[in-house]
């Protein structure tokens, strides 16, 4: 498996030029912060969990999007696979420590967003049929 940015760092002991565009821990932070990489490394704080819980879990993605986001993930070391020899395989994805201490900001941002929006308004029945007829019109 090939290491990520993280490990190379530490062991090399010295520090990333991050706003150099050959530097490997942007490519991190760009995958960290894609549309669906953040979203994957919140879906996965408190559980590891398979493939299509992981795809239930975050409306929108699609399957080739998911694929790509967790194998950009495992591959910076954010993010451990395991493969069940199954019939037909299981894919199992949680947080490397890496992963963890990445997603912990996250998160508090995450809900720092959340506490600081307002509360959402249900729509019900006449009410999305009049929001829809306005926007429409």
């Amino acid at each position: 498996m090939t290491e990520g940015a993280q490990r190379r760092q530490a062991e090399a002991g010295k520090r990333y030029d991050v706003f150099h565009t050959d530097c490997p821990a942007r490519n991190v932070v760009d995958h960290v912060t894609s549309r669906w990489g953040i979203w994957v490394l919140i879906s996965l704080r408190s559980n590891d969990l398979r493939f299509y819980e992981l795809r239930e879990s975050i409306h929108g993605i699609s399957e080739k999007m998911l694929s790509q986001t967790l194998r950009a993930l495992v591959q910076d070391g954010l993010v451990w696979r395991e493969v069940e020899q199954t019939t037909p395989p299981q894919v199992t994805y949680g947080l490397t420590e890496f992963g963890r201490d990445i997603g912990e900001p996250l998160t508090e941002l995450f809900d720092r967003i959340t506490r600081r929006l307002p509360p959402p308004i249900p729509v019900t029945g006449a009410d999305a049929l009049s929001t829809t007829m306005t926007r429409d019109s």
